[in-house]
């Protein structure tokens, strides 16, 4: 499974690092390190919708305050 978490200028604004560094314990903390790539990218055009955090080209908005249920939904679930 292949996350992409936007590390632009409006989601950095918005969060990002945060989901970054929570998405990054999330991932160690459930073992997946062998099923989830965590990468980043500079700008999925989307900046009006805060934290863009693609899962296998599906695009979801996040903030800092909602990793947790992103995580359980969509990482987790399907991992």
């Amino acid at each position: 499974m292949k996350v992409t978490i936007c590390i632009g200028s409006s989601c950095h604004l918005k969060g990002s690092r945060q989901v970054v560094d929570q998405l990054q314990y999330l991932v160690r903390e459930h073992n997946l390190g062998d099923k989830v790539e965590l990468g980043g990218c500079f700008c999925m055009g989307k900046c009006q919708q805060g934290v863009c955090v693609s899962v296998d080209d599906t695009v979801f908005s996040v903030s800092p305050e909602t990793v947790g249920e992103f995580f359980e939904k969509e990482i987790l679930a399907k991992a």
